[in-house]
């Protein structure tokens, strides 16, 4: 069984990342960024209480829905897009592979 997903990641200076994500460490999309050393800062801790990873999904993939709590905050967000989630909301798990994701801007 392979533990790793492909993510592709594009960057606020518009740079493209194509990177393997582990989907066996219980990591969301914010902390995978943190590790790639992407500028995702995660002020909050993953605790959708500051919006500092908001992301756009560009990729049709089926993702949870958003929570009553991740909403509240992307109201807050500047940057907002139809396509907007935090990342630290994601878990990365096996059916996200190919994920394609842009950071927002800040």
């Amino acid at each position: 069984m392979n533990d790793l997903i492909n993510l592709s990641i594009r960057d606020r200076e518009g740079t493209l990342h194509s990177l393997s994500a582990p989907t066996d460490m219980n990591m969301n999309i914010m902390e995978f960024c943190r590790a790639a050393e992407l500028p995702v800062e995660g002020t909050c801790g993953g605790m959708a209480l500051c919006a500092s990873c908001h992301i756009y999904i560009k990729s049709k993939h089926a993702l949870n829905e958003p929570s009553d709590e991740e909403l509240d905050m992307l109201d807050q967000a500047f940057f907002v897009q139809k396509n907007s989630r935090l990342g630290c909301q994601i878990r990365i798990t096996p059916d996200l592979d190919g994920l394609e994701i842009e950071l927002a801007p800040v």
